[in-house]
């Protein structure tokens, strides 16, 4: 069974507006994409993301760590949940308007890789379905003091209980941590 990957940037006080701060280098190439087979996200996400990354790709002034990110990013297939998108934005990308819980169950049983999400609206849904397997979240050392906070106005069944297996401090003071559900 596959497993979906829950990943995200937020600032030490919870905010995951991608305005309020920015990963370095590092923390890029930590990303998971590479590793993953499929990314799915919320209409919104999907169109802050796209053009960006392909643009990104073609800028002569990104980085080096900036465009293996894009080029990664623009490779891997992406599901996109919307009833409001006419077409996709990029070749590797599916629209899909069933029930988010059937079709990523579905996804799950199929053989591959794993299954990121990203963004917030789709996976705090997930969350609260109980189909997100694990939680890599990058903490900026940022107060931002406003914004939006990661499950905002999201009403768990029960209390989510998560096990740490990985920490990974950045010399940026990003902070990686990585936990299972229990």
């Amino acid at each position: 069974m596959r497993n979906v990957i829950y990943t995200i940037s937020i600032t030490l006080d919870g905010c995951c507006d991608h305005t309020k701060m920015v990963p370095d280098e590092e923390v890029f190439g930590a990303h998971l994409l590479r590793e993953a087979e499929l990314i799915i996200y919320g209409r919104k996400t999907y169109q802050l993301m796209v053009p960006y990354w392909p643009d990104v790709a073609k800028d002569p002034s990104s980085t080096k760590a900036e465009i293996e990110f894009a080029d990664a990013f623009d490779s891997i297939n992406k599901i996109v949940f919307s009833r409001s998108l006419d077409s996709p934005e990029d070749k590797n990308t599916r629209i899909v308007r069933t029930n988010l819980r059937d079709e990523v169950l579905k996804l799950k049983e199929e053989p591959g890789g794993d299954i990121l999400v990203g963004g917030v609206d789709v996976p705090s849904q997930l969350i609260a379905l109980g189909l997100v397997d694990e939680y890599r979240i990058a903490v900026a050392p940022v107060v931002a003091g406003e914004g939006r906070r990661l499950l905002e106005g999201v009403s768990l069944p029960e209390k989510l209980r998560l096990t740490l297996v990985e920490s990974k401090i950045f010399e940026s003071g990003y902070v990686l941590l990585r936990y299972l559900k229990q």
